[in-house]
């Protein structure tokens, strides 16, 4: 009874240069405009990850200005565009059991955190999003200017939800060593299995080290 569970729901991870794939975009690029964007993508992906460059501000504006041409700009910004509808179809296909495990979980007066590694782009569609509203606490990398697996964002998201780290229940795909930094904080870290179970390449695999939640609704074993 003295227990206060948590419930921490990890995003799915993946370098924007994943989404260049003409079958994922919509936009066909030949090897070359595809290497200059890839090699622009590396060098500014940490920055953008942590908030230090947005898409929707002037910084990262000029800074397409200052290393891309003209016509690889505007390729660039079609990436944005396409990655943010990609973004926004994927909560328009979540897992069926995704909302009624979250009422049930408000139901039994149970904090949900959020913890992200996300750009700008992504943050506004998660925000706009039908999940949005269930959560007690969000933690956006680009917003906070810290990203998993730094444990400092873990902390934040603990302190918002004023809770003791074995008082959670961390859930995630495993991505950016998340589920390892969450048992080395004291937190009780399940791997969201039923990720891995889609017919879509996946960057993570299970990891029998952890427990298992083959759907959404196994959480709520876990909790007991």
């Amino acid at each position: 009874a003295s227990w206060r569970p948590v419930l921490g729901i990890g995003q799915p991870d993946g370098a924007m240069s994943m989404i260049l794939n003409s079958t994922k975009t919509g936009i066909v690029l030949d090897w070359e405009d595809k290497g200059s964007i890839e090699r622009f993508i590396d060098r500014c992906w940490s920055e953008h990850l942590d908030g230090k460059l947005s898409v929707d501000g002037a910084d990262l504006s000029q800074f397409t200005r200052r290393n891309l041409t003209r016509r690889m700009a505007e390729l660039f910004d079609k990436i944005i565009q396409k990655r943010i509808l990609s973004k926004r179809e994927c909560f328009e296909h979540i897992h069926p059991e995704i909302i009624p495990l979250l009422k049930e979980l408000k139901a039994r007066k149970i904090k949900i955190g959020l913890i992200s590694n996300c750009y700008s782009e992504e943050r506004d569609v998660i925000k706009d999003s039908i999940l949005f509203e269930y959560f007690d606490s969000a933690c956006m990398s680009c917003e906070l200017e810290m990203k998993k697996p730094d444990v400092k964002i873990f902390e934040k998201c603990m302190k918002d939800l004023d809770v003791l780290p074995e008082e959670c229940i961390y859930v995630g795909d495993g991505g950016s060593r998340e589920l390892e930094t969450a048992r080395k904080l004291g937190m009780n870290p399940v791997q969201a299995v039923w990720y891995l179970k889609e017919e879509i390449p996946q960057l993570e695999k299970r990891k029998p080290e952890f427990l298992q939640a083959e759907s959404p609704f196994d959480i709520l074993y876990f909790k007991e």
